[in-house]
């Protein structure tokens, strides 16, 4: 996912979007420790992805309480 392609999405789509990506970090750590998986880079994709997003909305709530 690009940061431009998040740019463009609303405060609700990218909380439910966070929400889908945590969870898909949170099976991939599962499947890591049962060695079931072994593409550690998906892992480090989807990391980046939060924290993208996470940047995206704190930008948003600061860009909302200065107006």
């Amino acid at each position: 996912m690009d940061f431009k392609d998040l740019k463009n999405k609303n405060e609700r789509d990218l909380h439910e979007l966070l929400s889908e990506k945590r969870n898909e970090l949170r099976e991939m750590k599962f499947k890591i420790s049962g060695k079931q998986m072994k593409n550690l880079s998906e892992v480090k994709k989807n990391k980046k992805i939060v924290a993208r997003i996470l940047t995206l909305l704190n930008q948003k709530k600061e860009e909302q309480t200065n107006k």
